[in-house]
């Protein structure tokens, strides 16, 4: 795989998370949180920004 590959799965990832966050109405929902949170670290080490794709 290459890194390009990795940063777009991984941007796929936040996104799919970040919708199904939205989609959650406001709930409390701390494995959500938790898994955004993991997704933010691996964007970052990569490198990538998540200002502009954040909802």
């Amino acid at each position: 795989m290459t890194r390009e590959e990795l940063i777009s799965i991984t941007i796929d990832k936040y996104t799919d998370l970040q919708r199904i966050k939205k989609a959650n109405g406001g709930y409390e929902n701390s494995e959500l949180d938790y898994q955004i949170k993991v997704v933010t670290a691996k964007l970052s080490s990569l490198g990538i920004s998540i200002e502009d794709i954040a909802l």
